[in-house]
C-alpha cells in the first residue's frame, strides 16, 4: 500500500502487538506513530472487552437519564466530579476559545475512587463515586469496565511509549495511581433538547485535556466527527468493534507536538433525524498527581514546551468549560453562573 493511500485514522489490532514477534510489533509501532501525527486519533480492535459489558451499561444508564430532572438532580455534580451533569453545564468550546451555546448533552461521571497519600490531592480527585439508588444495576457493570480500561490503557501506553523509540515504560511509570475518569455522555433528539442554537452541537470543538481517551461510540448522523488540517471536519470512521483512541493536550505536550491532540466535536440532532440518541462510553486516563510533564527532546520533539503539573493543567481546562457551577450548597438545584 502506498503512503498516500494509508488511513489518517487506521485501525490497529492489538491482538499482534501482544502476541507478535519484533518485526510485526514494529510495523505496528509506525502505524501508530504516523497516525497520531496526522490526527491524534486511531481504531483500537484485539482489545478483549466484552461487547455484552458494554451493552448493559447503556441499557442501565437509560434508566437514570429517564428520570425525571427533579431526581436526577440529587445526583448533581460539578464539572471534573462524580454524579450527574445536567444540560448546559459544560461548552467544551470554551476550552479551545470558541464561543458556543452549551453542550447539548447529559452525563454520568465516575472516576478512580483508590484514595492518595495527601489528604489535599484526595480532596479534589479521589471522592467517592456517587450511585443512583434507582439504578442499582449500573454500578457492578461500571466498575467492572474501569478495570477494563485501566488495562487497556496501560497497554496503549506501553505501546506509544515504543512508537517515540523510548523505554516501554516511558509514559506508564506515571500511572501509577492515576485519576482516570468515566462519562457516559447521554445525547437526546431534539424532543427532549429543543432546536439547536445556531453554533450548538452536542459536543462544541476542543481537544481533549489528559493522556489517553477511550471511547465507544454509537453511530449517527449526529456524531463524532474530526479535524485534520488537510480535510477540515470529517465524519469519525466507525467500527462497532473497535474503541475509538485519540490523544489529549497533555500527551501532546509531553510529545513535544510531534504528536497531535485530536481536534473533535458531536454534531448537533440532525434535522432529518431530529429524534436521533445515542450515548457514548468515554474513559480519560490521566497520570498520578503530580506529574511534571516535560517535552522530549529532538529529534523526538518538535517543540519545547514549559513543564507543566499535570493536574494543574487539568483543573484549569475543566474550570474553563464550565457553564454553571454547583454552588457547594446541599440545596439540590441550587447553581452560579460559570463563564458567559
Amino acid at each position: 500500500m502506498s503512503e498516500s493511500r494509508v488511513p489518517r485514522i487506521p485501525t490497529v489490532d492489538l491482538a499482534p502487538w501482544l502476541d507478535g514477534d519484533p518485526g510485526v510489533r514494529a510495523g505496528i509501532a509506525r502505524t501508530v506513530d504516523r497516525a497520531l501525527q496526522s490526527a491524534g486519533f486511531l481504531l483500537v480492535t484485539g482489545h478483549g472487552v466484552d461487547p455484552a459489558l458494554r451493552s448493559g451499561i447503556r441499557a442501565a444508564a437509560r434508566v437514570f437519564f429517564a428520570l425525571d430532572e427533579k431526581t436526577k438532580r440529587r445526583y448533581e455534580a460539578r464539572v471534573g466530579g462524580r454524579g450527574w451533569l445536567g444540560p448546559g453545564a459544560e461548552a467544551n468550546g470554551y476550552a479551545e476559545g470558541t464561543e458556543t451555546p452549551p453542550d447539548l448533552k447529559e452525563s454520568l461521571t465516575f472516576a478512580t475512587h483508590e484514595p492518595f497519600e495527601d489528604p489535599a490531592v484526595n480532596a479534589e480527585w479521589y471522592a467517592p463515586n456517587v450511585w443512583p439508588e434507582e439504578v442499582p444495576g449500573l454500578r457492578a457493570p461500571c466498575e467492572e469496565y474501569l478495570a477494563r480500561m485501566a488495562e487497556l490503557e496501560n497497554r496503549l501506553l506501553t505501546l506509544l511509549g515504543e512508537a517515540l523509540g523510548l523505554e516501554p515504560d516511558f509514559f506508564t511509570r506515571h500511572m501509577a495511581h492515576p485519576t482516570y475518569g468515566f462519562n457516559i455522555n447521554w445525547y437526546p433528539g431534539t424532543e427532549v433538547t429543543g432546536e439547536p442554537r445556531p453554533g450548538q452541537f452536542r459536543i462544541g470543538p476542543h481537544t481533549d485535556f489528559g493522556t489517553v481517551t477511550i471511547l465507544d461510540r454509537q453511530a449517527g448522523k449526529g456524531g463524532l466527527q474530526v479535524w485534520t488540517d488537510e480535510d477540515g471536519w470529517e465524519d469519525a470512521p466507525h467500527d462497532p468493534a473497535a474503541f475509538t483512541v485519540n490523544i489529549g493536550d497533555l500527551m501532546a505536550r509531553w510529545t513535544g507536538d510531534r504528536w497531535r491532540s485530536g481536534r473533535h466535536r458531536v454534531l448537533p440532532p440532525p434535522s432529518d433525524a431530529p429524534a436521533e440518541e445515542l450515548m457514548s462510553l468515554v474513559y480519560f486516563g490521566e497520570c498520578t498527581p503530580g506529574t511534571l510533564v516535560e517535552s522530549v527532546p529532538a529529534p523526538v520533539g518538535r517543540v519545547t514546551y514549559e513543564t507543566v503539573d499535570s493536574h494543574v493543567y487539568l483543573r484549569g481546562k475543566l474550570d474553563s468549560i464550565t457553564v454553571d457551577r454547583p454552588t457547594g450548597s446541599d440545596r439540590p438545584g441550587e447553581r452560579t453562573p460559570g463563564p458567559p
